[in-house]
């Protein structure tokens, strides 16, 4: 979250065009920004903004790391604000990958408010964004159960094991590296993983679509956000309009 706060000054900063008048500055448009990290920064600067609107209207505020506090009051902040930044009780929202793997969230929460927000549906977006995120890592499981792949991992590992002895928990990164080419691991990598991950996309075509359509709202809405938020601006008497 500091790192939110930290981005949601930085964007401010770019997007507040203040434009020209001879009394108030009329209402800034910014543009939508252009590289995908600048997107991900108003979209995470937004975020900030709304979830910090919500958490004042129940009186609490992200805690200033550098502030010192009071460890017994700090504990008891912590669980309210944890509470209503992340919601509480059972998470209502769940996921289960292609890995495996399970991702839950929660339907209340300042977060979730926020997402609500700016993606219109926090549900929709939550399992968009889950499955987007992971489809690199769906890739590299198929890629496991490849034959060859077997067959290669089977050959580094007996690479990475000394002589009559058990394979260690983590070789020797200089071991290791080595072991991959001897065995053939690293160039089966290079050629196996942008293929599955092209076919994995392929498949999920339609939550990438959805996922972008999401992204474009929440950008407009972060964008319309800050546009709330231009000062006016009263020109000084006698300055030469812009």
């Amino acid at each position: 979250m500091r790192l939110l706060r930290a981005l949601a000054a930085a964007a401010l900063a770019v997007l507040a065009l203040t434009g020209c008048s001879t009394a108030t500055a009329q209402r800034a448009v910014p543009p939508l920004p252009r590289t995908e990290r600048d997107r991900n920064d108003l979209i995470d600067a937004a975020q900030q903004v709304l979830v910090d609107r919500c958490l004042a209207r129940q009186g609490l505020t992200l805690p200033n790391a550098s502030a010192p506090q009071d460890h017994s009051a700090s504990a008891l902040q912590d669980r309210r604000l944890q509470g209503a930044l992340f919601g509480r009780g059972h998470p209502e929202l769940s996921v289960t990958l292609a890995t495996g793997y399970t991702v839950t969230a929660h339907t209340d929460g300042c977060l979730a408010a926020a997402e609500r927000d700016l993606y219109g549906d926090q549900r929709l977006w939550f399992r968009t964004r889950v499955v987007v995120n992971n489809l690199r890592a769906e890739a590299q499981q198929r890629m496991k159960r490849d034959p060859d792949y077997r067959t290669a991992t089977a050959r580094w590992t007996r690479c990475v094991t000394p002589a009559h002895e058990a394979r260690p928990g983590r070789p020797d990164p200089a071991v290791s590296t080595r072991c991959a080419h001897e065995s053939g691991l690293t160039r089966l990598r290079a050629r196996l993983e942008p293929a599955l991950l092209a076919r994995v996309r392929a498949e999920r075509h339609g939550q990438l679509t959805t996922y972008r359509q999401l992204r474009t709202r929440a950008l407009r809405r972060a964008a319309d956000l800050y546009a709330e938020r231009t000062v006016q601006v009263t020109l000084k008497k006698g300055s030469d309009p812009s």
